[in-house]
């Protein structure tokens, strides 16, 4: 089977491996669909995700995954050859003191597809062919390859708006509008927020909110004082979601949150200053939100129900044979803003 793996920053190759033989509680699974992660992009233009994970030997990419049961081991009864799954890519080892917690996305022996964490790295799934648990797969009947693999960051997003507390009624604050931001708007919507605003630096990003949702969208590179007016008196939001990990961001968005307002911080922009008078002063609760575990099922279930549409957010599809322009084109904000490779 053919691979997509990285062996250092902008050196990606297709590579031939063995398919895994199938074990008890496994399945073999053709993929379909794997969108490209900001890890990936990550890996592919950095060599590793800040100065703490780096590459130290080549690493299958991938975690956004979707395909169809090809095999299934004797002792696997939930899922039938020809069945379109969504894979999760959390395999938490169920007996660490978070997993008994019902911690899992805590995992103290986390295997997470494509993670160069740990040492040998956990491969990843953009590869032909993959062999997963039984429990990784939800069934994805009545959704297209696509959408079955947009339910790993929809998951991460759902994780947040739990985290985040009571969504009805209330008034949201979302900085930055990638995958992630875009999917937080759209999953605080349909949690019951009553009125979405969206900030980023880049316009084409900015429509895709627009697409799913948002009642008001900032351009703050082109407007620098474009969220003056809710930052009036003390704050405007009940709830900021930031997705960027940009310092000047989570700054300006603590300052239009209201007292006693939710600070849920989901981007991954490394060490950021906190401008932590202002969090005592409006009581804020500063929260994080990491990964995901039961809100996997529920994504699918959510799209399969039509409450929520990630169809607006797939922006391109690739072959297997363009992987190199597909990472290329993934890290464009000005053009994409879901990349997907097409396996079959």
């Amino acid at each position: 089977m053919r691979t997509i793996v990285i062996h250092s920053a902008h050196d990606l190759r297709i590579e031939e491996a063995e398919v895994p033989d199938l074990s008890a509680g496994q399945v073999q699974i053709t993929m379909a669909a794997g969108g490209i992660c900001g890890s990936d992009l990550h890996y592919y233009n950095h060599g590793g995700i800040g100065d703490s994970i780096r590459l130290k030997q080549p690493m299958i990419l991938g975690h956004e995954v979707s395909g169809y049961v090809s095999a299934i081991a004797q002792d696997v009864d939930s899922l039938a050859i020809g069945d379109l799954v969504a894979v999760s890519p959390s395999r938490p080892c169920s007996h660490c003191q978070f997993c008994h917690q019902g911690q899992h996305n805590h995992c103290e022996n986390m295997r997470f597809y494509g993670s160069a964490m740990p040492f040998p790295h956990i491969q990843g799934a953009f590869r032909e062919v993959l062999v997963a648990d039984e429990t990784q797969c939800i069934k994805a009947d009545g959704l297209t390859p696509g959408e079955a693999a947009m339910a790993e960051p929809l998951s991460v997003c759902l994780h947040a708006v739990r985290r985040a507390g009571e969504m009805v009624g209330k008034r949201v604050l979302i900085t930055g509008s990638g995958p992630i931001g875009t999917l937080s708007l759209i999953a605080a919507r349909a949690a019951g927020a009553t009125e979405i605003v969206v900030t980023d630096l880049v316009d084409a990003a900015l429509e895709y909110a627009q697409k799913v949702g948002a009642d008001n969208t900032i351009n703050i590179g082109k407007v620098p004082d474009g969220l003056k007016q809710y930052q009036a008196g003390k704050g405007y939001f009940d709830v900021l979601f930031e997705c960027s990990g940009a310092a000047p961001a989570l700054a300006a968005g603590i300052a239009a949150t209201r007292p006693r307002g939710v600070v849920m911080q989901l981007g991954l922009g490394g060490d950021m200053m906190v401008p932590v008078q202002a969090l005592t002063a409006k009581e804020l609760d500063l929260r994080g939100s990491f990964r995901f575990h039961e809100e996997f099922a529920i994504a699918v279930q959510m799209m399969q129900l039509g409450q929520i549409d990630v169809k607006p957010l797939i922006s391109h599809t690739f072959s297997l044979e363009q992987a190199t322009e597909a990472f290329k084109v993934a890290g464009d904000r000005n053009k994409a803003m879901k990349a997907q490779i097409r396996f079959n």
